[in-house]
């Protein structure tokens, strides 16, 4: 599952939401639906989280392209991405903040 967080300018969540449900080895998400959320959300900044159902919380080689994808994107549209996390059975990963749980 891949969910969008929407923050306010003091980073607090203000609405969350599954933006699309994918199959045991991926999940489509297209960066018009997170921006759509996020921009009718009115957030000032997003997260976006998704989960390994491998186990696993090493990024992929598209996980990292959607990461730059969704900040080249924010920085377009004034809503900027502050984290991408990956959520596991063996632990968490967040790509941007470097934080490994």
């Amino acid at each position: 599952a891949f969910w969008v967080l929407a923050l306010s300018v003091k980073n607090q969540v203000v609405e969350r939401r599954e933006i699309s449900r994918g199959s045991l080895t991926g999940v489509d998400v297209h960066p018009r639906e997170v921006f759509r959320f996020l921009i009718t959300a009115r957030a000032a900044a997003g997260i976006v989280v998704h989960n390994h159902p491998s186990g696993d919380p090493t990024p992929s080689a598209d996980d990292v392209e959607l990461t730059q994808r969704l900040l080249a994107c924010g920085q377009l549209v004034g809503v900027p991405v502050i984290d991408h996390v990956i959520v596991a059975a063996h632990g968490f990963r967040s790509l941007l903040a470097g934080v490994d749980g």
